[in-house]
């Protein structure tokens, strides 16, 4: 099985959400991939412009990836966590994003 986790708003909260202003790991759902990593799955982070980020993160969170990749649509993926309404695996989950009230084009600027 193939999981694919996007990066922003996902497995990490970014300082303009966060109570500190500092980019917050998601520890739900680092503890959800954690948790597929046990049972064999094979993981995937990505990101739509930059996969450096992406292995930035997965590796300063010690998160267990077996990929990095741009985030689009690939056959392969069984299950996509992100935090947009996407059709980027067979199974696409919602992840609730934290203070969703605040525009994130704000994020680049701050």
């Amino acid at each position: 099985m193939k999981i694919a986790c996007d990066i922003d708003d996902t497995l990490i909260i970014p300082a303009i959400a966060s109570d500190n202003w500092e980019i917050t790991p998601n520890y739900k759902i680092i503890s959800i991939l954690k948790w597929f990593k046990e049972q064999w799955a094979y993981i995937i982070l990505w990101s739509w412009t930059w996969p450096e980020w992406a292995k930035r993160w997965g590796d300063e969170l010690w998160v267990p990836y077996d990929e990095i990749r741009i985030k689009e649509k690939y056959d392969d993926v069984d299950i996509c966590f992100d935090d947009c309404i996407v059709d980027l695996a067979k199974v696409n989950v919602k992840v609730k994003r934290v203070k969703n009230q605040i525009k994130r084009n704000r994020w680049n600027i701050i």
